[in-house]
């Protein structure tokens, strides 16, 4: 859906904008891997190259980039990616390249749609047919099997979407480098396979879904190529913001490379299937494969958790009939949050592959015994969820393109062979989705307004309508009454009865993570996080209503473009970002939401203070605040061991650099810590606070990214501004009680902002074990120290650019002056 502007007539009158602020022989030559694999990944054969040649040549990859993908030691430049993909577009009738955008760092942001030419001439019928099965609300108002029959001949008609997305994360480097495999099999070979293929299914490859990583990854790897430090990651960030988060953007949409795949290509073409090319460990199963382990999100409709596990258990089953081995389903990953996998709301299945790496690109060798278990599965023993056994030996980059090629052509075959069953269950997701809901059902929520002028609930709304969510304004300057329950003026209102409304569920809804044991008693720990609620997250209150529901008409048409809300930050001097050799995901996210409030023109918002810099000291000269990002208290203090990087990368921030930061702050600086970074100052700079849950067992106290209630002393100025009652986002998060060492009085320079309420449970949404161990404890504290101050946050106020409650805390904490 394409963003418009809109104002937001206020009650007081006032009209206020609001601004979202080789050859064929050397692909032969691994010796680890079954014959089966190489006819899917051999070039055409002699007699058919010199054919194209004369007559239409199609350029293999080798030359342009000058060596076969897969190659041990040898990565692409992103621009002969795109240079490549450009010459096949030229060259192929199968092949349409487009240029969507550009990446954070100005790269082109790119994808070839690959199918059939008879297919390519009818883009825009075949998208009209997505759109229409999408929607079935579009096939009329008649007899529902009516538009059954409607939706019959669109299935006949139609082709399976299958969105090919690589290179997320850029150090995991065989999936960019596959999609060049790919993409010239499937724009050269003329076998009766790939034909089906094109036929029956359109193909959109992304070749990389992070352009800026490929060259981040690739120039820090040749330089180190052939030195002790070879297959090393690099000492930066692979996504400037976001590092491996760029994978955790799909329903907050902060970063441009998300917003471009929504806008450009979920939202245009509503895939039937996303195959989501990755890469592991070393030392587990060689390839992960759907079905995911438990728990799956419970707002994700069956027909998807039945698709991707009929096509994962198909793709094992077809691999491993071609000898493939150490293949694991049913493990590892789970299905539960949308932060991952925004198809799963949009009708379509996601399919991730998980293919067991190497050094970047240099080989490994696995001794068998060196394999470790992972969840749900030992990649020593035969079961139910893992075979057969890999027995371990050399591990090349070509055995990833390997592992990698042979499954998307797998999947393809599947999508190609099953069209009309894919094509028939994406329509049923849709008709299902926009039903009448009955008396007693969820009918919808109204989202209040919120937030400084509204404008929270505006950003949440916006975001909803970024992921195709329909929302309603009624009468927006006047409150309505409905049901018996009167809304205040300029409530939005979110019905269940339309495509997504599954997705806008989940995002408005408190989540209840099961609480999942080992047989030891140990917590199973989620994947990623156990929470998702953008409505706590951005303190927007929201009600769910039950049908019926009637409401006045609402205004049509109208979309929203907000600013962060309800912050404006006082009087700004220099702020450092502490940036450890050792990079830390929370720094990225603390420059971007720093850069995103604060940033003028082209000019970051914040300063860099490294290592070096940290050592060298005066750093009051250069700095008014210093920020220590999330990171664990040991990388801060050491950073790398001597001998795993470079002599300029290791050592932390030493003694040294601790002493500066004593005098920082003695002087009359601003020292703030974000979550684990409080326990370095603590253990440091000797303040007098301790972490009552430090060294607790996870059976005692576990909160694995879980949103938590806290209360605000309001009087302090970190919380100008805000509610008595907050959030926080707790993840591997300090609790904080203040003591004196020798005294039974807690000290006097410290003040607690925030504290856990003691009456009651905690947890808001998500999952917390021992949550009586923190009632009545402190999450916030302020320690002064000579003439300046300490802000411990037992949280992270930031959290991936979603946390806007607790921006003002953080934003108070960078900008406002000493106390």
């Amino acid at each position: 859906m394409p963003k418009r502007a809109l104002v937001l007539l206020l009650s007081i009158g006032l009209l206020l904008p609001l601004f979202s602020s080789q050859t064929s022989a050397e692909l032969l030559n691994s010796t680890t891997q079954p014959t089966e694999t190489f006819e899917l990944l051999a070039l055409p054969n002699a007699a058919r190259a010199v054919e194209r040649r004369v007559d239409g040549h199609i350029p293999a990859p080798a030359e342009v980039i000058g060596f076969v993908p897969g190659d041990d030691r040898k990565l692409a430049s992103w621009s002969h990616v795109v240079q490549y993909f450009e010459q096949l577009d030229q060259a192929s009738d199968r092949v349409k390249f487009e240029r969507l955008g550009k990446s954070t760092m100005g790269r082109p942001f790119v994808m070839a749609t690959i199918s059939a030419p008879e297919n390519l001439a009818r883009l825009d019928e075949y998208k009209k047919i997505q759109e229409q099965l999408a929607d079935p609300r579009t096939l009329g108002d008649g007899p529902s099997r009516a538009r059954d029959r409607k939706a019959a001949e669109l299935i006949r008609r139609g082709k399976t979407v299958v969105l090919i997305t690589c290179g997320i994360h850029s150090t995991e480097v065989g999936s960019y480098l596959s999609s060049l495999l790919i993409a010239h099999r499937l724009a050269s070979s003329d076998s009766p396979d790939i034909q089906n293929v094109l036929r029956n299914t359109i193909i959109l490859l992304v070749p990389s879904l992070n352009p800026d990583g490929v060259d981040i990854v690739k120039n820090w790897y040749d330089k180190t190529l052939d030195t002790p430090y070879e297959g090393t990651d690099p000492p930066e960030l692979y996504h400037k913001y976001t590092g491996h988060d760029n994978n955790r953007d799909w329903y907050a949409f902060t970063q441009v490379e998300t917003q471009i795949t929504v806008d450009k290509i979920h939202n245009v073409w509503h895939p039937q299937i996303v195959h989501d090319i990755h890469q592991q460990g070393a030392r587990g199963s060689r390839l992960f494969l759907p079905p995911y382990m438990q728990p799956v999100e419970p707002n994700v409709p069956k027909q998807i958790v039945a698709g991707y596990t009929e096509l994962g258990n198909f793709m094992a089953r077809e691999m491993r009939a071609q000898g493939f081995k150490g293949i694991t389903s049913n493990s590892t990953y789970d299905a539960w949050s949308p932060a991952r996998a925004y198809s799963h709301y949009h009708g379509g299945v996601r399919i991730l592959s998980e293919t067991a790496s190497c050094k970047i690109a240099s080989p490994i060798t696995v001794n068998f015994g060196d394999l470790r278990a992972g969840e749900g599965y030992d990649p020593r023993k035969e079961s139910a969820t893992f075979g057969p056994l890999w027995r371990g030996g050399e591990w090349h980059l070509r055995d990833i393109t390997n592992y990698m090629t042979t499954a998307a052509f797998v999947l393809l075959q599947h999508a190609a062979e099953n069209r009309r069953e894919w094509l028939s269950r994406f329509y049923e997701i849709g008709k299902d989705a926009v039903r009448p809901r009955q008396p007693g059902e969820l009918f919808g929520f109204v989202i209040l307004p919120s937030g400084l002028y509204g404008q929270n609930s505006l950003k949440l709304v916006n975001l909803l309508m970024e992921g195709g969510v329909e929302t309603e304004w009624p009468r927006r300057e006047k409150a309505f009454t409905a049901n018996g329950v009167t809304y205040p003026a300029y409530s939005f209102i979110v019905r269940m009865d339309q495509p997504y409304g599954r997705f806008a569920k989940a995002l408005l809804e408190s989540q209840r993570y099961p609480d999942l044991r080992d047989r030891e008693g140990h917590p199973i720990a989620p994947y990623d996080v156990t929470a998702h609620t953008l409505s706590l997250l951005m303190n927007v209150a929201v009600k769910p209503v039950t049908a019926p529901f009637r409401y006045p008409t609402p205004l049509g048409g109208e979309t929203v473009s907000t600013g962060v809300p309800g912050i404006a930050p006082g009087p700004v001097g220099a702020v450092g970002v502490y940036r450890s050799s050792v990079p830390a995901i929370d720094e990225g996210w603390t420059r971007w939401a720093i850069n995103d409030i604060m940033k003028s023109g082209d000019h970051e918002a914040s300063l860099p203070l490294n290592d070096k810099q940290a050592r060298d000291g005066g750093l009051a000269k250069r700095y008014s605040t210093i920020v220590i990002p999330d990171q664990e208290p040991e990388a801060i203090r050491n950073g790398y061991k001597a001998g795993a990087m470079p002599p300029e990368y290791t050592g932390g921030l030493g003694p040294a650099g601790v002493k500066a930061l004593r005098e920082f702050v003695e002087h009359g600086g601003t020292l703030v810590c974000l979550n684990r970074a409080s326990n370095f100052a603590i253990d440091q700079l000797h303040l007098p606070v301790r972490d009552v849950v430090d060294g607790v067992s996870q059976k005692e106290f576990f909160v694995p990214g879980s949103i938590l209630s806290i209360e605000l002393d309001t009087a302090n100025p970190l919380a100008k501004g805000m509610p008595q009652e907050s959030i926080a986002w707790v993840e591997d998060s300090p609790v904080f009680e203040v003591v004196q060492a020798g005294n039974p009085l807690p000290a006097t320079n410290v003040r607690v902002v925030a504290r856990y309420p003691a009456d009651r449970n905690p947890l808001l949404s998500g999952w917390l074990l021992g949550e009586k161990r923190i009632r009545g404890k402190a999450a916030l504290v302020e320690v002064t120290l000579g003439k300046g101050r300490i802000i411990l946050f037992g949280f992270r106020p930031q959290y991936r650019g979603q946390s806007l409650a607790t921006y003002p805390l953080f934003f108070n904490a960078v900008s406002a002056k000493s106390q």
